[in-house]
């Protein structure tokens, strides 16, 4: 992000920012955490259905909905995942 003004030369706002991010690296966890989770929630929501992500999970939904019996619970998941491991 700062790469592109040459050492030094940033815009007069930028100072501001790099000086509020040390400010904020410098919180302890838990006030770093509420802060981060305070600006994202201050931000619009960037997911659509037309995300990647999001367009796979309802494809998915929709998969189980017409076939509940391919779901398996959690403790099924977390025993594929262990044998896979060994």
């Amino acid at each position: 992000m700062f790469d592109q003004w040459p050492p030094g030369e940033y815009p007069s706002h930028m100072s501001t920012i790099i000086e509020i991010e040390k400010l904020a690296l410098d919180l302890p966890e838990r006030q770093r955490a509420t802060l981060a989770a305070n600006l994202l929630q201050s931000l619009p929501a960037i997911l659509s259905d037309e995300d990647a992500g999001i367009a796979e999970a309802l494809r998915r939904d929709a998969e189980l909905d017409a076939e509940p019996n391919q779901a398996i619970s959690f403790a099924e998941l977390d025993s594929q995942i262990q044998s896979r491991r060994d």
